[in-house]
């Protein structure tokens, strides 16, 4: 079973929601973040969604293999094709035929196999090595690296046409120290998997002080290093243990009392998950990284008031006319507003047609 996509986070309720949006589609699509982010997670979420969730996900690592095995790999081969190639092998373009192949680390895949990857992601058609036939594929192909890529095109490390051919939909995951808020959920998930992997072993929960030390520090390895640091605490049983271990060359980015930003509560651990909630909600209307003191000098119920209204607004007025065709008149007769003020209302929320 898959890992699913944890987080509260306004940056991560927008990738689910661009999952939403994507899945179906079978555009290419380039994950980016740094290690350990979870894009292999994202990767997996899109997969799940799609129509395609019956057919093979296929995964291959581009930085893991000599470029003679990575194109092996990838197309297969015929018998005889090179020295130990003593039977045919399909290839992983052929494995994910119908449905998805995963290309992780796609930055560090050799040039001299760009343009051949190029090729396929244009035609639909890739030859195995040592045949003279070509074959069709339909794969969707997911992307994912955590290079820069126009930085590689720039060096003239990465095709600039393959680049583009990849990255037709993006989803950029956010380290976890900029993303704080999943940090609880993520904790709680990880506890709950690790129970069952470790049954014998009595591993605590973080209480309401040792929570706030974790959403603090700035997970170098982002959720990797999260999730390494809770197997480890279901053997030692010891937080004092985890914290005397963690890298402290990396500092806090910013620091707050995550469980503590609104209402001085203290809750042990099982109550975070009510908490976050609330704090998901507020965080798209304030910003929580501020200082207490700060907090409260920008908190106004008014300008909140306002604020959640026109986000309630224009979401009902997107729905309608996704709904309707956008049909701005059916639109209108539908909300009981004149076509004036749906026209008005567009233009101040900025509620546009899709491109087609």
């Amino acid at each position: 079973m898959s890992t699913p996509l944890i987080g509260v986070s306004k940056s991560m309720l927008k990738i689910k929601e661009l999952i939403n949006h994507v899945a179906n589609t079978c555009l290419n699509v380039l994950i980016t973040g740094e290690t350990g982010v979870g894009k292999e997670v994202v990767a997996q979420s899109l997969y799940a969604e799609s129509n395609r969730s019956s057919q093979h996900f296929v995964k291959i690592n581009c930085a893991a293999l000599p470029e003679t095995l990575l194109e092996s790999e990838l197309y297969g081969y015929e018998k005889g094709a090179f020295t130990g190639a003593h039977k045919k092998r399909p290839g992983k373009f052929q494995t994910a035929d119908k449905g998805v192949l995963f290309l992780d680390e796609i930055g560090d895949m050799p040039l001299a196999l760009q343009s051949k990857m190029l090729h396929v992601l244009q035609s639909g058609e890739f030859s195995p090595l040592g045949s003279d036939q070509d074959f069709k594929t339909d794969v969707w192909v997911i992307a994912a690296t955590n290079h820069n890529l126009e930085e590689a095109i720039r060096a003239k490390t990465f095709r600039e046409d393959l680049f583009y051919r990849l990255n037709i939909i993006k989803i950029e995951i956010p380290p976890l120290r900029q993303r704080k808020e999943d940090i609880p959920s993520l904790i709680e998930y990880y506890f709950r998997l690790y129970k069952t992997e470790y049954p014998n072993n009595n591993g605590s929960k973080p209480d309401a002080e040792t929570l706030n030390r974790l959403c603090n520090y700035s997970w170098p390895g982002n959720v990797r290093q999260l999730q390494n640091c809770i197997k480890k605490q279901m053997v030692v049983n010891s937080w004092n243990k985890i914290f005397e271990e963690l890298p402290s060359e990396h500092p806090q980015e910013i620091p707050r009392d995550i469980s503590n930003p609104l209402t001085n509560e203290s809750s042990p651990f099982h109550y975070n998950e009510e908490i976050n909630d609330r704090m998901s909600i507020i965080s798209e209307f304030v910003d929580l990284s501020t200082s207490s003191e700060k907090l409260f000098e920008d908190i106004s119920l008014k300008k909140i008031k306002k604020l959640a209204s026109d986000r309630v607004e224009k979401e009902v007025i997107t729905f309608v006319l996704g709904r309707v065709g956008w049909n701005r008149s059916k639109a209108a007769k539908i909300l009981k507003i004149s076509y004036k003020t749906l026209l008005y209302k567009m233009s101040e929320f900025e509620v546009d047609p899709p491109v087609k």
